[in-house]
């Protein structure tokens, strides 16, 4: 998935996010052009998943 695709299917995938983790915040899901690693750090701190895990997540639910 590209930064295009990430950013068109984020507000779904972001909800997705919030059903299946409700310790995750709105303001966690915060991504702007450019920061997507930083997103998905964050993630990963959140989360207590591996980065191969969060991508690998992202890209079953994209």
């Amino acid at each position: 998935m590209d930064t295009k695709d990430f950013h068109e299917r984020w507000p779904e995938m972001k909800e997705l996010i919030k059903t299946a983790h409700p310790n995750v915040k709105e303001e966690d899901l915060q991504v702007e052009f450019g920061k997507e690693v930083e997103l998905l750090e964050k993630l990963q701190m959140k989360l207590g998943k591996t980065k191969a895990e969060i991508y690998e997540w992202l890209s079953i639910m994209g």
